[in-house]
């Protein structure tokens, strides 16, 4: 219990100020315990705080899935989604994702690696799974859904980065634009017949 209340309190500076600037002092105070008691439960911050960021995430792309889960069409469940991925509140989440990836290419925990890989693959297959839905359910055709997915999530993390650093400067709406507009584009509606 008390682990849980510590990574839980470690989420909000991550995406506050970093993955670099929190310290073992600076979780303990968030979470209303002793320094003691973090190292009593955990071997190092790093461990605190790569917990934390796969805990954000993991709740993250869990909501994406079940918005997606419930569309009545792929085509409402692609848009569900790109609609999820840029709101005005998604900076705190792309802020922690890309921490998230620089924290696994500067540690040398072999499982975080191996956990980030299979998160990526596991949106990698959400993505897929819902424009072969589409192609399965006649909405829309599509001749490379591998090709598809690996430019949806490149388009996806490349326009929040934009979006988070305003360089140049990118809106919600823009973002949402650029990506509808590339499915559009992808997915081919089919006529009806």
């Amino acid at each position: 219990m008390r682990r849980r209340l510590i990574v839980e309190a470690a989420v909000p500076l991550i995406a506050e100020r970093g993955y670099a600037s929190v310290g073992v002092r600076d979780v303990a105070a968030a979470a209303g315990v002793s320094v003691g008691t973090v190292t009593y439960h955990f071997d190092s911050v790093q461990e605190v705080l790569s917990e934390a960021m796969v805990l954000h995430i993991e709740r993250y792309y869990a909501a994406l899935s079940e918005a997606a889960e419930h569309a009545t069409s792929a085509p409402e469940a692609l848009r569900l989604l790109v609609d999820a991925l840029f709101t005005q509140d998604t900076d705190r989440h792309w802020r922690m994702w890309f921490e998230y990836w620089h924290a696994g290419e500067q540690g040398t925990d072999e499982a975080f690696a191996r956990g980030q890989a299979d998160r990526y693959a596991a949106w990698h297959r959400q993505i897929r799974a819902l424009a072969e839905r589409g192609v399965r359910d006649g909405e829309f055709s599509c001749d490379d859904l591998d090709g598809f997915t690996a430019r949806f999530a490149a388009l996806a993390d490349g326009l929040a980065l934009q979006r988070l650093r305003q360089a140049p400067p990118l809106t919600t709406q823009e973002a949402r634009h650029h990506l509808n507009r590339f499915i559009e584009r992808e997915l081919v509606p089919r006529s009806p017949a």
